[in-house]
Formats: C-alpha cells, structure tokens, sequence
C-alpha cells in the first residue's frame, strides 16, 4: 500500500519548513520514528522521523525547496493493515478516512488540493446585514428516538450585497500571522497572498508593512498601475539570494519589533579593569578548568543580579490582555552568529545558576549554535538578551529587541584606552555598554539604572557578593 507523508506542523506556529538534507533514498527501507531528514523551520534544524515502517517510493521535494506545511515530501511503501494513524468519522456513504500522521498533532484533513481544510468566512463590512435570508438547518447531530429533531432556525432575511452592503472574502492566513498584522497595522483585506492558494504567509504582512510595499496594497479604481522600467545588469554584477529559514525568520521578527516597540537606548562606558583581572585568575583555579570564561560571563551574572532591583526590564506587554507581565525567573538569551544567520537560544533559569554553571551554559549554547543543533525549544521563552558584538570588534551599537521581551544589553569590545584612575591618567581596559529597552514597560529612569548596576558589577566584581 502506498502511504504519502505530508510536512507536519512542528509545534511552532509557522507555517512553512525547508528541506536541509535527506539520510534515505528511493527504494531504502526504514522503520518506524528513523530519522529520514533534516528540515530547517524559521527558527532551528529539525529531525524529521519516518511514520511507516516500509519503503521509500518517492521523495517528492529536493534539498533546499521550501515547503509548505500539509504538502506531501515523500511516500513510502507500507504492508496493507499496518498503517499507523487513527480513524476519522466515515462521511455520509463512505468508509472512514485515515489522518495523515502528524509529528504535532493531527490538525485538519487536508483538502481535495492537499492543504489543510479550513472554513471560509466573510467579512461583512455592514455587519447586520449578514444574517442569511433562508432558514439554516442545524448541523447533524445524535439524537434519541423519542424526542423529536430541533427544528430550523430562522433569521431575518438578509440586505442585498451591492454598493452600499460590499462583501470582501476574509483572505486566508494563520493566527500567527494574523497577530502580526494587528501589530504591524496592516489590513489583512489589502494583502495579496503568495502561499498555497492564495494564503497570506508572514512574509506577505511584513513586506506589506513596508512603506514600498504598494504592490500588495489594493490599486484605487480606475487607476493604472504602471510598472517600473527595469534596466539590464551586465552579467555576473549581481547575485540574487534566496532568502528563506532563519535568515527570513529573524527579517520578520526585527522588523515586527522595530514596528511594535517604542525603542530607546542608552549608553554607559565602564573600567572593566578589575574583571578582566578577576577573569585572569579564575582561569587559574581547577574549579574553571576546561570551562570558557569571558566578559559575556561576567555581564550575563550582572545582568540577573541587576534584575533583581529593576524587574521591569524582564517583563512582556500582553497587548490583548492590555497588562504587562513580569517573570519571577531569568531565561537569558545569547545572540548567536551561525553560518545560517543570528539566532538568540537561552539559558532556561539563568538566575539560579553560578558563574560556573552560566560559563558553561554560554559555552554549550554557542557550540550548539553554531553546529546548527540548537532545538527550538532553546529559542523560545527567553525573558532579556545579550548581544555580544565585541567580538566584532564593534564598540557599541543600538541593538533591536528580541520580540516578546522588554530589553537587550549590547557588549562593547574591552579596549586599552587613557582613563582617569585614582586622580590620575592611567591606561585602563574600557568596555562600552548600549541597553535598548521597551519605552512602554521600561521608563528612562529605569532603564538608566539597571545599566548603572550592570556596570558597577563590571567595573568592582566584589559587589556581586553585596547583591546575592
């Protein structure tokens, strides 16, 4: 029996994965839960298990095509009867309907076209003239012998659709993608859909927000859309990139924060002498032996002791509860450059840990970063970020917030400059911190103290003991 294994829904809310690499071939024979693929979401590198035990039939996408959730991406050879999978209501004259296995859920039956079913629905510009003008029979139901079916429901009848009672078809898209057009303020009726018969996809919205997006924006009547003259490039000039995974996730997420949250960033450069001192030394003690220390370690511990008297800077708006909610606990995010763009893991419960454990887990998240392992669980959930551009030799900068978090600490890189010392001119090693924080949940003053403590803690390490 030939069985066709759809791309699942990961769990993540998106919409679309691309396929990194295939470990099967046709005609292989696999089990079941085998790894048979890597597919590579808008946020991390996923295994992909088979469904079936069986035989690969057909591999019906290549390596490096996108593909949409609920299109089929292989079929395998199964013995009839030993198909996995729960059984759906048979419809009226027919044998029940097997679910396509699902790695998350099994969601809705997909359509005649593959895609996922899903109600249409109108939006009714004058909103009581939509009830229908026939009576409505109620949908079927189960019931007892002795008591009679419920009758029709009558509505009044219905005004006329026309000029003055328009009917504009809701065009299709996912909650996720509609929570980004209420952010971004775009009319989701303007928007013209690239996905699967004609869904709007995040990329739809985002390109909508822009202030060149009027090619996604409704013409007004009776104007012609004349298009641009397009000139020719000499060969080899220029090189087109495709811009998919996560290098597209984090476009949509900065510019859904640039958008959402009222920036504001301040600046404080700091003697971070003592602790590049006290760095130097704990290198030197067996209990750090293997373990990478680094300034990120030593800001990453302030940053939680900072937390502590200005918990505003780890909070979230909730914009459709209208109240703001403040976490009693620290997942840090760590800004991460992989060959596949920036990702920013974090560290779950960060407050609890020690400088130990913290170096540690900055250590491991990076490597996991960068061998493209880091699991999107890892990327979720994270509370406050650090971006670490130092390393680039950058000495500040204004960093753009991880959407969903309130603030995000900018490291500088630590560079000998004249500094005055004890009353006098002395070379000292001087770092350069940038905060960027939500306006709506951080106030200046706050936001300016926190910085403060951060770098207090960095300039005179021996106050971290004080705080604890």
């Amino acid at each position: 029996m030939l069985r066709e294994f759809r791309l699942p829904d990961l769990g993540e809310g998106l919409t679309e994965s691309e396929i990194v690499n295939w470990y099967v071939a046709v005609g292989d024979s696999v089990q079941l839960n085998q790894v048979i693929a890597d597919v590579e979401t808008a946020k991390a590198v996923v295994e992909l298990p088979s469904p079936y035990a069986g035989v690969v039939a057909r591999l019906h996408e290549q390596p490096g095509t996108v593909v949409e959730v609920g299109s089929p991406i292989v079929s395998f050879e199964v013995p009839a009867g030993d198909t996995p999978g729960d059984t759906d209501p048979a419809p009226a004259g027919g044998a029940p309907a097997k679910r396509e296995p699902n790695l998350v859920g099994y969601g809705a039956l997909p359509d005649a076209a593959g895609r996922p079913a899903r109600r249409r629905r109108s939006v009714p510009v004058a909103a009581a003239s939509m009830a229908p003008a026939e009576p409505v029979a109620p949908a079927a139901v189960d019931t007892p012998k002795d008591e009679p079916a419920p009758a029709p429901v009558s509505f009044p009848a219905a005004a006329p659709a026309g000029p003055e009672n328009p009917v504009q078809e809701r065009p299709r898209s996912t909650p996720p993608v509609r929570k980004l057009a209420r952010d971004l303020s775009v009319d989701l009726t303007l928007v013209r859909g690239t996905g699967p018969g004609g869904l709007v996809v995040r990329a739809d919205v985002v390109r909508a927000a822009s202030p060149a997006a009027t090619p996604d924006a409704a013409p007004a009547a009776g104007v012609e859309t004349v298009p641009a003259p397009v000139q020719a490039v000499e060969p080899g000039r220029e090189e087109r990139v495709p811009v998919s995974g996560i290098r597209k996730h984090t476009a949509a997420a900065m510019v859904a924060s640039a958008f959402t949250a009222p920036h504001a960033t301040v600046f404080l450069t700091v003697d971070v002498t003592p602790s590049m001192e006290l760095l130097a030394r704990l290198r030197k003690q067996p209990a750090f032996d293997g373990v990478k220390l680094s300034p990120l370690t030593l800001a990453a511990k302030a940053v939680c002791l900072g937390l502590k008297r200005f918990p505003a800077l780890n909070s979230r708006w909730d914009e459709p509860a209208r109240e703001i909610i403040r976490y009693n606990y620290v997942n840090l995010g760590i800004a991460a450059a992989t060959p596949r763009g920036l990702m920013v893991p974090n560290i779950k419960d960060a407050h609890a840990l020690s400088l130990h454990g913290l170096a540690s887990a900055v250590t491991e998240l990076a490597q996991t970063a960068r061998e493209g392992r880091t699991t999107p669980a890892a990327l979720s959930g994270g509370t406050i970020s650090i971006s670490n551009v130092g390393v680039f030799g950058v000495d500040a900068g204004t960093p753009i917030l991880n959407p969903g978090e309130a603030a995000i600490l900018a490291l500088g890189a630590v560079r000998r400059q004249p500094w005055e010392y004890n009353g006098d001119i002395a070379l000292r090693q001087v770092m350069t911190l940038s905060l960027s924080f939500d306006h709506r949940l951080v106030d200046g003053e706050q936001g300016a103290g926190f910085l403060s403590e951060v770098g207090a803690v960095l300039a005179e390490p021996a106050l971290a003991l004080a705080m604890m």
